[in-house]
């Protein structure tokens, strides 16, 4: 009965409390159990999610240290909206138990809140909304604290947080001005509340790009803060700060207070740290000696293998601005060699060891470092444009020397006598059976030397030794041997007299060894007679050679000279060009170009010799005019390529095919050569496609994509080939009963010119005397016999008969001239393979 009763008496004692707690009633236990429950349980646990998330940040952030670092570390990435399990837990959390706080503990009660943890609980939900990047609900949350928590003592920071994110939201300027007002009227402000704050008034002062401005609040930020993992990070920015006003032994002093923290602050500011300072040296004055000592020892710092790649790529630098190349092209690629997460230094070892494979003319390799570095960088950035526009013009560089090499090398054959070809031949084969030989023994070496030939027999015991000791179980000697084996018998069966040479197996090519190794035995066994009998002997294939190599010799000069400012290189291709005494064609603008070459190095002499070459024999030419009128613009040249091509595309417009086929090959005759002259060419060819059809079409393609591979003409003309010619083929007409839209011919001699005009304007007049204005015409030509009047835009063919028909019994029209209705699918048909005869015969039949 006693118990029973107690248990009485706590339940309503219980009750009773819990009556007492409702968040309606404004009541001392009420107020104390909701603000109790509110700080030591929600935001208690909010609060730690809060910190773990900001303290993931600052171990997850992948900082650039190649930029000014930010002040905050925040990945912006546009994860929000992608769902709740992209966004981070921690902040996720915190915001839930703000939420929680507020929705379960707010006691508001006549207008005000009774609870005095609730400027708390926004306090809160304004950070975790802030680092979880939703920033108009975080200034919401802050505007809220600052709107109805009036006497609260966390005003003064919710001030700051509100301008924090008015950063973020990009209003720089008012977060200044309000960031100043803040540090002039709140009194009561801690040291590090105004650290944050003026911290954030420099990456105010860096987005409006002002380092100057922004180098006052960092220094004042770096000497309040308290926590040394800011403090390290806000010296580094410091220093960075200097860099960027060239204030290099300013930025070392704030280097060196980095360093100076030691193991109080992460290791990457602390390398980072050393290697800036070790690139703000300067290496006429600083001991070079000590610079590499120090560079040595942070290798050897087993500390320091998380940061190698950064620390070899700024010793490569070292050497390379010494001089000493070699140690710094190794040094390059001992940190390529490091897994590194930063795409940007993987970048920069790329780039350097392509710019010096560029100077060093190995312009492969260049090209594949070029490559390599074009795929670690965005490709919406302008050193990107700027790098592939390079790698696109050493793809020419590379198939121009190419050329060049191969050429020469044929065209020097061919003039030597048939005695001194022979000797030639002789020795190469000569020197290929030594080279032979020598592999032969390397390979025999490469066994002999395997470790398991090296196995000391004496050291082992009989019972224990090594498999490989035995010879077929060594997979480079088995190989080795089959293909000697092989080389001296062929295929043999596995069989009784294997030596008898009806025992060979049949080769799958009727040979008695592989396709390889008959390729071989078929090298050994080539005679000087036989290497001579490959050569060309025929005058126009050799001529063919001779003008391939000078056109790639004065590309080359060209490339040289406009695209990579390589004078030197420029002038050497186009002298030998000229020492070739190439086509006449070639000669002047040669000259022209070796005139401009040595005039922009500066070697006048030279460049006045080129001049007085160009105005004494060739005083009527467009360049020697350029020469003695150097103010006269190109553009308005009016014998210039580019003022040409304008002329001729305009008459292509306006279908003036005849006159124009003939202009235009006078013009690639003249300006054989020019860099324009690959326009020209896929003009031509589009002329005749609309001039003669499908196949000369095919056939001008063809040769503009062979003859200008590299050029964007030639580009867009192996595109053509690959894409849209084969769309063109004509098969069969198509099936018209499921046409749409259909035309009416007129047909007309090309010589009839003004008579399709005067029968064009007929139609018109006729369209508006019968209402049918929806109808438009032209004058098509079709090939250099007939054109079209066309009539567009029909319906269908009931409709087009019955128009033809209208036009011919109005008595205000009359027109009764023959004509032909075609679907449009069709017309173009006839238009690209001028089979016009062909489509009338399959309608008559």
């Amino acid at each position: 009965m006693i118990i029973l009763l107690r248990r009485i008496l706590c339940t309503s004692i219980l009750v009773l409390i819990l009556a007492s707690c409702s968040r309606k009633k404004d009541s001392f236990i009420s107020r104390n159990y909701h603000a109790v429950t509110t700080e030591f349980n929600t935001l208690y646990n909010g609060n730690l999610a809060l910190d773990q998330g900001k303290n993931a940040l600052i171990q997850t952030f992948d900082d650039n240290y190649w930029e000014v670092l930010p002040i905050e570390r925040i990945s912006f990435e546009e994860n929000t909206s992608l769902g709740e399990e992209n966004r981070d837990p921690n902040f996720v959390r915190a915001e839930e138990k703000a939420i929680k706080a507020i929705q379960r503990h707010s006691m508001k009660i006549d207008g005000e809140e009774r609870n005095p943890q609730m400027d708390e609980a926004f306090l809160l939900l304004g950070k975790a909304r802030y680092f979880d990047q939703q920033f108009v609900p975080a200034l919401e949350a802050f505007n809220y604290v600052l709107a109805y928590y009036p006497k609260s003592n966390n005003i003064a920071q919710a001030k700051v947080w509100k301008e924090k994110t008015n950063i973020r939201l990009e209003n720089n300027e008012i977060a200044i001005e309000n960031l100043n007002k803040i540090f002039k009227v709140e009194k009561n402000l801690k040291n590090q509340d105004i650290a944050d704050a003026k911290a954030m008034l420099a990456q105010a002062y860096l987005n409006l790009n002002k380092p100057d401005s922004a180098l006052i609040y960092i220094k004042e930020a770096s000497d309040l803060t308290r926590k040394y993992e800011e403090r390290g990070r806000y010296n580094y920015i410091k220093g960075q700060l200097y860099n960027r006003l060239d204030k290099k032994d300013s930025a070392n002093l704030a280097f060196q207070e980095v360093i100076d923290l030691n193991r109080k602050i992460p290791r990457k500011y602390h390398i980072n740290a050393h290697l800036e300072q070790i690139r703000n040296s300067d290496l006429t004055t600083e001991d070079t000696l000590a610079l590499r000592e120090r560079l040595d020892k942070m290798v050897s710092n087993r500390e320091n293998r998380p940061f190698l790649d950064k620390i070899y790529y700024t010793k490569a630098a070292y050497y390379m601005s010494l001089g000493k190349e070699d140690s710094a092209i190794a040094n390059y690629n001992k940190s390529l060699r490091e897994t590194s997460t930063d795409n940007y230094l993987v970048s920069r070892d790329y780039l350097a060891l392509a710019d010096y494979n560029f100077e060093q003319a190995a312009y492969k390799t260049a090209g594949a470092y070029y490559d390599s570095m074009l795929g670690k960088i965005s490709d919406r950035t302008r050193e990107y444009r700027s790098v592939k526009k390079k790698r696109d013009n050493l793809t020419d560089v590379i198939a121009y020397e190419d050329l060049t090499l191969r050429n020469d090398s044929i065209i020097s054959l061919v003039t030597m006598s048939e005695e001194d070809l022979t000797a030639y031949f002789e020795n190469y084969i000569a020197e290929l059976k030594a080279k032979e030989a020598a592999d032969s023994i390397a390979r025999v070496d490469k066994i002999r030397n395997n470790e398991f030939f090296n196995s000391n027999a004496s050291t082992r015991k009989k019972t224990q030794a090594a498999p490989g000791e035995f010879y077929f179980y060594n997979d480079v000697a088995v190989a080795y041997g089959k293909q000697a084996f092989e080389r001296r018998w062929g295929k043999r069966r596995l069989a009784d007299g294997w030596r008898l040479s009806s025992k060979q197996t049949p080769a799958s090519n009727g040979g008695p060894l592989p396709i390889a190794l008959q390729e071989e035995e078929e090298t050994q066994k080539k005679t000087a007679q036989d290497y001579i009998a490959t050569l060309p002997r025929d005058r126009t294939q050799i001529d063919s050679l001779i003008k391939e190599r000078d056109f790639a010799y004065f590309q080359l000069g060209l490339i040289y000279k406009e695209k990579f400012k390589e004078y030197p290189l420029a002038a050497s291709r186009l002298e030998k060009l000229l020492s070739f005494k190439p086509d006449e064609k070639l000669v002047l603008p040669a000259t022209y170009n070796l005139y401009q070459v040595y005039d922009s190095m500066g070697a006048f002499a030279k460049a006045e010799t080129y001049k007085n070459e160009i105005t004494t024999k060739y005083s009527d030419s467009r360049y020697a005019t350029r020469i003695n009128n150097p103010n006269t613009a190109l553009e308005a040249d009016a014998e210039a390529p580019e003022e040409i091509y304008k002329g001729l595309y305009k008459r292509f417009q306006n279908q003036e095919y005849a006159g124009l086929l003939s202009d235009l090959e006078v013009k690639i005759d003249q300006l054989y050569g020019d860099p324009y002259l690959p326009k020209f060419e896929l003009l031509k060819a589009t002329v005749l496609g609309r001039y003669k059809g499908y196949d000369a079409y095919k056939e001008s393609l063809n040769y503009v994509a062979l003859t200008y591979p590299r050029t964007e003409e030639g580009k867009k003309a192996q595109n053509l080939l690959r894409n849209a010619l084969p769309t063109m083929k004509f098969e069969n007409f198509d099936d018209e009963a499921i046409s749409i839209n259909y035309k009416v011919l007129y047909s007309f001699t090309s010589s009839d010119v003004q008579g399709a005009r005067d029968f064009q304007k007929r139609l018109v007049e006729s369209f508006e005397k019968i209402g049918y204005t929806q109808f438009s015409t032209s004058i098509d030509v079709y090939n250099e016999k007939e054109s079209f009047v066309v009539i567009h835009f029909l319906d269908s063919r009931n409709q087009a008969e019955g128009l033809v028909e209208l036009l011919a019994v109005n008595d205000e029209v009359r027109i009764t001239r023959p004509n032909t209705i075609i679907a449009s699918e069709n017309y173009k048909i006839i238009q690209v393979h001028k089979n016009f005869d062909a489509y009338k015969a399959q309608k008559t039949n």
